[in-house]
């Protein structure tokens, strides 16, 4: 099986490392020069552009920041559009703008006839790397059916919710509830500590009742303790919520609000920090 992956950051490069565990042959290509590096040492190969690095592959990944990053990418110079025909298919496991993902997939298929599959996910990259990400995907039958077998290395639950844009809404959806858990686990961290309540025990003596949650097992003992070692970044899910801003149709008003919050970490310098961070909230907010 012959792979190319565009964009080799955190979770570019974790998918990438399954990848190569795996078997997988692997052209990788970032635009930050030397982004790559690890994985060439592993057994990658460095492409010159997203269009080299599709010309010899059969699946190609994209891992991208934003809509325009990926529309880059794939209809940019040298980008995946030119190396592409209906042989091969596009996952993009960005988390992006739905309607831009099903207007690229519509422009794509049209001019190439390669087929776009929009497979954004949930679980990061310690998921990735244990081939058991979550994920959302979007496009037609065919090329969805087209992309299960590299999706089988990568993922333990997936579920195909519509046509092209339909995985990335439900990633907004994901996107909506994490950052909302996010928050609540915050201000409970922070309420325990200020009643004197060890605040690393309280996943433990909530397991299995409603209030649990894999963020909260993950997360309250990571804030508690101050462990902001980098899991995940702030200025992702603000990227997430700004998108869900400008989609929705009617009002969120709790989403609304913790969107304001995380433009306020984000503008104090903490963008690029863990999601354990948002424990420093209480730091910046007037008392």
């Amino acid at each position: 099986m012959k792979a190319a992956i565009i964009g080799v950051g955190v979770m570019g490069s974790a998918i990438a490392s399954r990848l190569l565990d795996v078997g997988v042959q692997l052209q990788v290509f970032d635009p930050v020069p030397g982004k790559a590096e690890p994985l060439v040492e592993r057994g990658a190969t460095a492409a010159a552009s997203p269009g080299e690095a599709t010309a010899g592959a059969e699946f190609v990944i994209t891992s991208l920041n934003n809509a325009n990053t990926v529309e880059q990418a794939v209809f940019g110079e040298e980008g995946i559009a030119l190396a592409a025909n209906p042989d091969k298919v596009l996952i993009d496991m960005s988390s992006i703008d739905p309607r831009r993902t099903a207007g690229m997939a519509a422009r794509l298929l049209e001019q190439t006839g390669m087929g776009w599959v929009d497979a954004p996910l949930s679980g990061g990259a310690p998921a990735a790397l244990a081939g058991t990400l979550t994920l959302m995907i979007g496009g037609d039958e065919q090329h969805v059916q087209h992309a299960l077998p590299l999706l089988d290395y990568l993922s333990r639950n997936r579920t195909h919710m519509g046509p092209s844009g339909a995985g990335q809404t439900v990633k907004l959806i994901n996107q909506i509830l994490c950052a909302n858990y996010f928050m609540a686990v915050t201000e409970a961290v922070r309420f325990a500590e200020d009643n004197g309540v060890d605040a690393t025990r309280i996943p433990a003596a909530l397991a299995g009742g409603r209030a649990d949650s894999r963020i909260l097992q993950e997360y309250m003992a990571k804030m508690a303790r101050r462990d902001f070692t980098p899991t995940g970044r702030i200025d992702n899910m603000l990227k997430d919520l700004e998108t869900i801003e400008v989609a929705s149709v009617t009002q969120l008003p709790v989403t609304d609000r913790i969107a304001e919050l995380h433009r306020m970490l984000v503008t104090v310098g903490l963008g690029a920090s863990d999601s354990a961070e948002y424990i420093k909230l209480f730091d910046i907010m007037p008392s």
